[in-house]
């Protein structure tokens, strides 16, 4: 896959991979692992870094908002990222599955096997090892984050939102590097064309 991006995973990839990490051995924790990537856009290291005082509120439970710190985020590019709804759920059952010790607010969300942080290069792997045993060719640890940053682009309008909005969400410093996450759609440039 060198020199060329990580594919966008469709909505029937994104079913499979979500199906297969339910027969995982650690299977609330994987799901918030994809969930992470495809609907929070977050990166390999931020996911590896996030702990649970990022998303929790001051009562304890999952906040509406993922603050992601600028000591995990490349290039010091912490944000704040909104919660999709199924991502809180995830994330309240990881919670509630989760040994006592593992809550306190320092401690990551992701714990590997033997009880520690899962470093990012682990997290990549896991990803690899994920997507090699679906048979997904092209996909990468950053399918989740094209994933998300496609879809929100795509969507924006309807939020009322801009290419701007996406930017800040995936932590990128230039429009230009956001713009190169997303994916074309062959089909919505027919139907666009036929529009004009």
């Amino acid at each position: 896959m060198l020199g060329r991006q990580a594919k966008v995973l469709s909505q029937g990839a994104l079913a499979r991979v979500l199906a297969r990490v339910r027969s995982h051995p650690f299977p609330q924790r994987d799901r918030v692992i994809v969930l992470l990537s495809v609907q929070a856009g977050l990166r390999a290291a931020e996911i590896a870094g996030l702990t649970w005082s990022m998303i929790l509120t001051d009562h304890g439970r999952v906040g509406d908002v993922i603050a992601i710190r600028s000591s995990i985020a490349k290039k010091g590019s912490g944000r704040r990222v909104p919660v999709h709804p199924e991502l809180k759920a995830a994330l309240a059952e990881l919670r509630r599955c989760a040994l006592k010790s593992d809550l306190l607010p320092d401690r990551p969300v992701i714990v590997s096997a033997r009880g520690g942080p899962m470093r990012a290069n682990s997290i990549v792997n896991w990803f690899v090892a994920l997507y090699a045993e679906l048979g997904l060719e092209g996909c990468s640890s950053h399918s989740g984050r094209r994933t998300f940053i496609t879809n929100a682009a795509r969507q924006a309008h309807k939020a009322g939102a801009s290419l701007r909005d996406v930017q800040l969400l995936a932590g990128h410093r230039s429009i230009e590097t956001t713009q190169a996450y997303i994916d074309g759609d062959t089909a919505a440039q027919r139907k666009l064309v036929g529009l004009i």
